[in-house]
């Protein structure tokens, strides 16, 4: 796959335009969203889908209410905006309150569990009295729980569909919503020796704690390359809340990190304030946000392989590519992995060697561009 093939939108013909999707954005041939789609019905004047991907699940209601959608996903907001939907870049407790007649959400469950009790209480804050929830969700990812949630939120509600394992349930806003809990949490680790506070929103991957994975990634750069990287410039792809991005900072790098999901972005631009580091931060779908030429003498990642909760390789193995035309001649790529994923004939075929540096829970391989590459 190449990096244009990854950017592609593919337009779906819908009723009074098209839908775009592409790889990366979650939300298109989701069972869920499909249910959802084929349940929901208008209700008032105004609808909130908090949780929309590429719009699949809100899509019956365009043309029949005002529909506004929050996305958090560079990806699926890129597909929302080809396709003439109204979005905005925002994380589901940014909804206005008391505004809405209808919300439509499919549970985030992927996301964790701090994050879709955010998403409840927003959306039930979201909410005239009176109005409705559509909620759809996986009984094997927390359906059932999350449902009698909702009904504590909200009041009255029943499930309206069941196919396979997906569930697609009606409730009815029948008492006031509770405030929404504290999102900012900070904690404490060592990297490289030094000290760093982090502080992130509920959603980002490893909360609470640097995953083991980055520490390997860092610990086989300093091997590689010492700690002094004054005046190197670094790209980290995939930055997360930041792990990486603020040792390599402290370190001396001149950073940009690049990440598709806005709370990890604004999780990462707190923990920089924090820690008063500097960091150029790019809310990006893999490379997109960068400029066409853009060329960096390190870049790291511990790529995703996840979207929406299934196991795709697509979205990594674009970060690779990205690697590959990102790279300046004779610079270096670090990449962490899972150890059974298999990213040494992609790495081969794209740089012509590679190294495993290290292999412990995961593995650190590390590509160079050739001078003429």
């Amino acid at each position: 796959m190449t990096l244009a093939a990854y950017h592609r939108l593919t337009p779906l013909p819908r009723p009074g335009g098209m839908l775009y999707v592409k790889q990366g954005a979650r939300g298109y041939r989701d069972p869920v969203y499909e249910l959802l789609q084929s349940t929901v019905a208008p209700f008032g004047e105004r609808a909130l889908d908090p949780n929309p991907g590429v719009g699949l699940g809100s899509l019956p209601l365009e043309g029949r209410m005002e529909v506004e959608r929050l996305e958090t996903s560079r990806a699926a907001f890129r597909c929302l905006q080809a396709s003439g939907l109204k979005a905005r870049l925002a994380p589901p407790w940014e909804a206005e309150e008391n505004a809405y007649d209808l919300v439509v959400l499919a549970l985030p469950a992927g996301r964790g569990t701090a994050y879709v009790e955010a998403s409840l209480v927003a959306a039930a804050r979201a909410l005239r009295m009176g109005g409705r929830v559509y909620l759809a969700g996986d009984k094997n990812k927390g359906f059932e729980r999350y449902f009698k949630e909702a009904r504590a939120l909200l009041g009255y509600g029943m499930v309206l569909k069941r196919e396979g394992p997906v569930r697609v349930a009606l409730l009815e806003k029948e008492r006031e919503a509770p405030p929404l809990p504290s999102l900012w949490h900070p904690f404490q680790a060592r990297l490289l020796g030094e000290a760093f506070t982090f502080v992130h929103l509920p959603g980002v991957f490893s909360a609470g704690k640097v995953d083991k994975a980055s520490v390997l990634l860092l610990e086989a750069l300093a091997g590689e390359l010492g700690k002094d990287l004054t005046g190197k410039s670094i790209l980290d792809l995939g930055a997360g809340y930041g792990a990486p991005t603020l040792s390599l900072a402290r370190l001396g790098g001149e950073v940009t990190a690049l990440e598709d999901d806005l709370v990890s972005v604004l999780s990462l631009k707190r923990s920089l304030a924090e820690n008063r580091l500097t960091a150029r931060v790019l809310h990006s779908d893999v490379d997109e946000a960068l400029t066409e030429g853009e060329v960096f003498d390190i870049i790291v990642t511990n790529p995703p392989f996840h979207v929406g909760g299934a196991v795709i390789l697509d979205v990594a193995q674009a970060f690779v590519e990205a690697a590959a035309a990102r790279l300046r001649p004779g610079g270096g790529f670090f990449l962490v992995a899972n150890p059974f994923l298999k990213y040494e004939p992609l790495l081969e075929e794209r740089f012509g060697a590679f190294r495993t540096l290290l292999v412990r829970e995961y593995k650190v391989l590390f590509a160079q561009k050739t001078k003429g590459g």
